[in-house]
């Protein structure tokens, strides 16, 4: 099968590799999927970048969408199924930047006709990191959420389904195009956070009681905002990711003396029940097209560098997707 690879980290031109690979086969349990979509998410890059290698070589990405064309022992018949994947590499070599994956039975998930393949490639990371998200969150009926990066790719889904829910969401964004895509997932208002203090201007939104929720995408940033009391007291943070692995500082007196709760998930690891619930909303949302989704830009195989670089360079309105 035609396939791309790194077996050494670095940058993406001087190490992704496009070539000629073994088949994989099922084996109990699994199936094989015929790739056509695979997405392209920050934190693959980031791995490319500076994880190290568990195996000789890398094929990269976790999300992307197929056709199951192989089951192996003791699987039901699922033999043509439209099917979107998820956590596709993680903890595992053979990724989805391939004309096949293998991949237990459970990580192949059915997908209604009306959305595309490369919509499909969208959903393992982003969409389940939203909808965890607002899982945690709860009943969100008349609260005021603030959701970071609410024009990238986790934060557009959370900002629909927070909208869907009942919430006022305020998000942030860094540039016009951004704020705009926020604003058409529901958001009521988006702060520049590059042109204003976001402190201050979430301070005069909420007459100086603060946000209900935060959902956040970068703890790194959104923590030295705690005390500037953008959080009202007894509020809630849930974080999916920091855009520093450095140690972050945290003021404890304001988490103390305003009883501030702080939840943090990855969504590669979800709990069982945790991940079928979410599973299970996400296909209820697909079948109602209930959800935009947004594709950045499409590259073949055979340009996944310019893939890995457009997401790299950070400039991208949802995700980037490589077609195989």
């Amino acid at each position: 099968m035609k396939a791309a690879w790194y077996t050494k980290n670095g940058s993406a031109r001087d190490v992704l590799v496009v070539g000629e690979m073994p088949t994989p086969e099922p084996g109990p349990g699994e199936v094989r999927v015929r790739v056509h979509a695979s997405g392209v998410n920050p934190s693959d890059v980031k791995s490319r970048v500076r994880r190290p290698l568990d195996s000789d070589r890398i094929v990269p990405h976790s999300d992307g969408a197929g056709t199951l064309e192989k089951v192996g022992p003791g699987v039901e018949r699922r033999l043509g199924e439209r099917v979107w994947i998820w956590n596709g590499q993680w903890e595992r070599a053979l990724g989805t930047a391939a004309q096949f994956i293998v991949v237990p039975q459970q990580q192949a998930v059915p997908m209604p006709s009306s959305l595309s393949f490369e919509e499909g490639a969208c959903l393992g990371i982003p969409a389940l990191t939203a909808i965890e998200a607002i899982r945690l969150a709860g009943n969100l009926r008349g609260q005021t959420v603030l959701v970071t990066g609410a024009g990238n790719a986790v934060g557009h889904y959370v900002t629909q389904l927070a909208a869907r829910a009942g919430a006022q969401v305020i998000g942030t964004a860094g540039n016009e195009e951004r704020k705009a895509h926020a604003l058409a997932a529901g958001a009521s208002h988006v702060i520049d956070y590059k042109q204003d203090k976001v402190g201050e201007r979430l301070s005069a939104m909420t007459r100086g009681q603060g946000v209900d929720l935060i959902i956040d995408m970068d703890f790194s940033g959104t923590s030295a905002l705690l005390p500037q009391k953008v959080l009202r007291p007894h509020g809630r943070l849930i974080c999916y990711g920091s855009n520093s692995t450095a140690p972050a500082p945290v003021d404890f007196r304001t988490l103390l003396w305003s009883s501030l709760e702080i939840k943090c998930f990855l969504v590669y690891d979800l709990q069982a029940q945790a991940r079928r619930e979410g599973l299970s909303g996400l296909s209820d949302l697909l079948e109602t097209r209930a959800l935009q989704h947004t594709v950045a830009a499409r590259f073949p195989l055979e340009e996944i560098a310019a893939a890995h670089e457009m997401v790299e360079a950070g400039r991208k309105i949802g995700t980037v997707v490589v077609t195989v």
